[in-house]
């Protein structure tokens, strides 16, 4: 089955962002829990997150995919914009380590400066958890 085919199948949950989940196995047999949540840019639209850990709540699974974004768009940005991979010819381990320590300097100097100027839960030296 599709993943549309799956998410048709559900019985929608009352919670504003899990739509449902449901446990299936892979073409290879593996067996997967998939979560689908409601985009919150677009209600319209809905993502699929997959997990091989069957016994973890939607709710867990949501928060901790929710964590690792922010690895994800680090990476990203690391590679695309801060040229990780593409900029250092050298062969040496140690060459390699410095490169990447500059990378991940310049992208905490500027994520500083973002979150001083632009993020509306920092005001100066004051940060506010929402």
């Amino acid at each position: 089955m599709s993943l549309p085919d799956l998410k048709a199948t559900l019985k929608e949950k009352n919670h504003r962002e899990i739509i449902g989940s449901c446990c299936v196995k892979t073409k290879n047999g593996i067996p997967v829990k998939i979560v689908f949540i409601q985009n919150r840019n677009n209600k319209r639209e809905w993502l699929a997150i997959l997990t091989t850990d069957l016994e973890l709540d939607d709710a867990e699974i949501v928060r901790i995919y929710g964590m690792r974004w922010g690895i994800e768009v680090f990476f990203k940005s690391a590679k695309s914009l801060f040229k990780l991979g593409s900029e250092f010819q050298g062969k040496s381990f140690d060459m390699l380590i410095a490169h990447t320590t500059v990378v991940i300097t310049r992208y905490m100097l500027l994520e500083w400066e973002r979150r001083q100027n632009q993020d509306f839960r920092s005001y100066g030296e004051l940060w506010v958890c929402p």
